[in-house]
């Protein structure tokens, strides 16, 4: 991305702060996964889309007091010796590159810089008073580990309780909810990379190989392009661990006959693209996998000539449910509509971009430059069959795109692709 992009965003967050208030973003810290090793660290999401910075450690401090924003971004300093063991830092003039912010400092400065401004109109002589404090407090679940947003808003309220807590994420799930024009291409270039990924799988498929050798052929594909590699774990499974809905275990068996599923994605420059495919191992659909098969894609190219501007969003999930389950009616798998719980366990659409999983504010009505995904599952267990058929979907000025339609996505299609082995 450019940085326009990010200044671009810091601009749009700034108009919606209340004056006298500040913000605090952090980047993340690594985390430990055993003895002197950590996991591979991967920068906050929010940070990211405000500044472009994956690097550790690092903080966007910003004071608004009227109408004039000041910014300043803290960066790990130089250390040769920690360099040599753990790679290269950033320098502050590849850092505003990058960010677009001209006033770059040392981490180890934030904490006075932050009570010097905090304390302005309450205790020290700088005479500014600011009111509140806009962070970024988003978690899943509360038993998750804290960020290091948690551990700075305790601090706040011990040393600094007039300040009033204002959610950061609020604002930033409104801001990613509709996306700009090179998210959109950067997008478009992660679908083309899933694409060379499935294929790759696609053509190495037969019967006996195993979970982690579809992984391997995703894995090459993707590399073929750069180190960012997949979004997300890759969902890799056949047979019956179809029936687990997020797998990651990569052990088991394609037998003759099992359906091979994938729920993967490729990501560019940030963003994430977010594609299911199932196919048979053997390279060739049998009538029950292909009747199950024919209701996911049926529905699904409905949904994409029908999703437009104006469309409440929650429709769309409604109607990929009952739609299909009137297929699966008409077509015998089930008695009556009523039963489609037992064939379809999650729903048909979420929003992507720079998370797979996109941290947006869920819209009432669909708007142009909003992307989620149609995601049509049907897990039969009597038959031994699940499978997934999800595609991206762009919203435009009088419809919809479907970004993934490049990657086989019929039985035909697929046949087509996959070597027919016993």
């Amino acid at each position: 991305m450019d940085r326009l992009f990010f200044t671009g965003n810091r601009k749009r967050f700034y108009e919606k702060m209340k004056p006298h208030s500040l913000l605090v973003l952090f980047s993340g810290e690594e985390v430990r996964k055993t003895n002197d090793e950590n996991y591979p660290f991967f920068a906050e999401r929010n940070f990211v889309y405000m500044t472009g910075i994956e690097q550790k450690e690092s903080i966007l401090f910003v004071l608004k007091a009227d109408h004039d924003v000041r910014e300043v971004l803290y960066m790990l300093p130089p250390d040769p010796m920690k360099e040599r063991w753990t790679g290269r830092r950033l320098k502050p003039a590849e850092a505003e590159a990058v960010s677009g912010i001209t006033d770059i400092r040392m981490s180890g400065q934030f904490s006075d810089d932050f009570h010097a401004v905090a304390a302005g109109g309450h205790y020290s002589v700088i005479p500014e008073n600011y009111e509140s404090l806009y962070l970024d407090l988003f978690r899943v679940e509360l038993s998750e580990r804290e960020r290091p947003a948690h551990g700075f808003l305790r601090q706040v309220q011990a040393n600094y309780p007039y300040l009033n807590i204002e959610s950061a994420t609020t604002i930033l799930r409104q801001l990613r909810l509709i996306k700009q024009p090179c998210e959109i291409e950067a997008h478009r270039k992660a679908e083309q990379i899933t694409r060379e990924g499935i294929l790759a799988m696609m053509h190495a498929s037969r019967p006996g190989m195993y979970e982690y050798q579809y992984k391997a052929e995703f894995d090459y594909a993707l590399a073929q392009h750069g180190p960012a590699g997949p979004g997300f774990p890759s969902i890799i499974s056949a047979g019956r661990n179809n029936f687990c809905i997020h797998y990651y275990s990569y052990t088991g068996k394609a037998e003759d006959g099992d359906i091979v599923l994938n729920d993967v994605g490729a990501q560019w420059d940030g963003h994430t693209a977010d594609v299911s495919r199932g196919w048979p191992c053997n390279g060739r659909y049998t009538e029950r996998q292909k009747l199950l098969f024919d209701c996911m894609l049926q529905t699904s190219n409905h949904m994409f000539g029908i999703v437009r501007p104006g469309m409440r969003m929650n429709d769309v999930d409604k109607t990929i449910r009952s739609y299909n389950a009137q297929l699966m009616v008409d077509a015998g798998i089930m008695k009556d509509v009523s039963e489609i719980g037992i064939y379809m366990w999650h729903g048909g659409a979420h929003h992507i971009g720079y998370d797979v999983h996109d941290l947006v504010e869920r819209p009432e009505v669909i708007a142009p430059n909003m992307m989620f995904c149609i995601d049509i599952g049907i897990y039969h267990e009597a038959w031994g069959i699940g499978f997934r058929l999800e595609d991206n979907l762009l919203v435009t000025e009088d419809g919809c795109e479907n970004m993934s339609a490049g990657i086989p996505r019929t039985t035909e299609e697929i046949e087509d692709e996959i070597p027919h082995r016993h």
